[in-house]
C-alpha cells in the first residue's frame, strides 16, 4: 500500500504532541520563582534542614507551581517538599479553566489518534480517508484547546492565586518572590503546535487523490475505467497498488 505522506506526518506528530502536553500537565514547573527568606522569618520546616549544613543567615527558596502540584526547595540542597495545589491558587478560576482545557485536550487527542490509526489502515491497500480526517479534526481541536490553556496561564502567570491583584507577586509568606515561565510551559507550547500540525496533516488526507486517466479512455476517470482498460488491468499487481484510491 502507498500511504500518503500527509497521513504519515500526522500519525507521527500527533502522538508526539500528546506525549509533550501530557508531560507538561503532570509536571509542577509551569511557573518558577526565587525568594530570599530570613532565618528568623517563616519557613521553620525548612530551617532545621538548612542548619545541618552550616550557619546560614538567609535561605534562597525555589518555588514552582504546576496545574496540580506545587513544590518548594532550598537551593543547593536536597531538601524539597511538594504538595497538591491548594488555597487561592487552586480556587483561581483561570487555573481551573486551564486544568479543564488540558484534560479535554488530552482526551480529544487520544481519541483522534485512535481514529487516525484505524483510518490509515496500514494492513490494507486503501485507507479510510473520512475516518482519518475525523481523527485529524479532533487532534486539531485538542491542540487549540491546549494552546488556549497555555495562553490563559501565561498571560496571568504573575497574578494566579493572588487574592488582591494589587499585591503583584509579593506576599507575606514569600517576600520578593518574582515568578517567571518554567520548562513545563515550553513543553506544552511545543506539544500543542505539534498537535495542530499533525491534525492538520491528517485533515489534508481527506481529499481523495486524483487517479491517472485511462490511456485508452482519457475521458473517463481511471478508477471506473481501470476494470475494462487492458493497459491498466494487464499491469503487474504492484502497479495496481500505485493507482489505488
Amino acid at each position: 500500500m502507498h500511504t500518503p505522506a500527509t497521513m504519515v506526518m500526522g500519525i507521527v506528530f500527533a502522538p508526539l504532541g500528546l506525549v509533550l502536553v501530557f508531560t507538561a500537565a503532570i509536571t509542577p514547573q509551569w511557573r518558577e520563582g526565587r525568594a530570599h527568606l530570613g532565618m528568623s522569618g517563616p519557613g521553620s520546616l525548612l530551617r532545621s534542614g538548612a542548619r545541618g549544613q552550616g550557619s546560614v543567615e538567609a535561605l534562597l527558596l525555589l518555588r514552582s507551581d504546576g496545574l496540580w502540584e506545587s513544590c518548594l526547595q532550598v537551593e543547593h540542597s536536597e531538601l524539597k517538599q511538594c504538595w497538591p495545589v491548594a488555597g487561592p491558587y487552586q480556587r483561581d478560576p483561570r487555573v481551573r479553566l486551564a486544568q479543564g482545557l488540558i484534560l479535554t485536550s488530552l482526551f480529544l487527542c487520544g481519541t483522534g489518534i485512535v481514529l487516525a490509526c484505524i483510518g490509515v489502515r496500514c494492513w490494507t491497500d486503501i485507507p479510510l480517508r473520512g475516518v482519518t480526517a475525523t481523527g485529524g479534526l479532533l487532534v486539531v481541536i485538542s491542540g487549540l484547546l491546549s494552546l488556549t490553556a497555555l495562553s490563559v496561564y501565561t498571560h496571568n502567570l504573575g497574578r494566579l492565586g493572588m487574592a488582591d491583584p494589587s499585591q503583584g507577586t509579593n506576599n507575606s509568606r514569600f517576600p520578593h518572590l518574582s515568578l517567571h515561565p518554567a520548562g513545563s510551559l515550553y513543553f506544552g507550547w511545543l506539544g500543542s503546535c505539534l498537535q495542530v500540525l499533525g491534525g492538520g496533516a491528517l485533515l489534508f488526507s481527506f481529499k481523495r487523490p486524483r487517479c491517472p486517466t485511462c490511456p485508452t479512455c482519457p475521458d473517463l476517470p481511471a478508477c471506473p475505467a481501470c476494470s475494462s482498460c487492458p493497459e491498466i488491468t494487464n499491469k503487474p499487481e504492484t502497479g495496481v497498488y500505485e493507482v489505488s484510491c
